[in-house]
């Protein structure tokens, strides 16, 4: 595995599961500088986004910490999810990951942000945090 550029984002993250016929909240997408997800399944919406948005009805997970691999990233390249929650699991640090267009994304508990940071750095990835805002 090459090299990785991993950005640790500021700030605390949800994942939000909601019925499967809910709407997309208002406002959620007109949130700007961070990460905003919505997934639709037969039966669910889930919602990744910062904590301090308050999505309503839902069964909400928080104290999510979102690392970033820098892209873009090559539809062509195999195997970045699986080396870095390999090296992640083999630390002990459980995730919820998603990609997007450009790019992969990790959240891990920000109990566990101090062991992934480690965990990574040892498997020669880059890491870099961003301060808190």
């Amino acid at each position: 595995m090459k090299r990785l550029i991993v950005d640790v984002r500021p700030g605390e993250y949800s994942v939000t599961r909601l019925a499967p016929d809910a709407g997309v909240p208002a406002g959620l997408l007109d949130l700007a500088d961070v990460l905003v997800s919505v997934t639709r399944t037969p039966d669910e919406v889930s919602i990744i986004a910062p904590s301090s948005f308050a999505i309503g009805d839902g069964s909400a997970e928080k104290g999510w910490r979102l690392l970033t691999v820098r892209g873009p990233l090559e539809f062509t390249l195999t195997g970045i999810m699986a080396a870095l929650a390999g090296e992640l699991a083999a630390a002990g640090v459980s995730l919820f990951a998603l990609s997007t267009y450009d790019t992969d994304h990790l959240l891990v508990k920000q109990a566990d942000l101090g062991r992934a940071v480690v965990a990574l750095r040892a498997a020669g990835h880059e890491l870099v945090v961003a301060p808190e805002v």
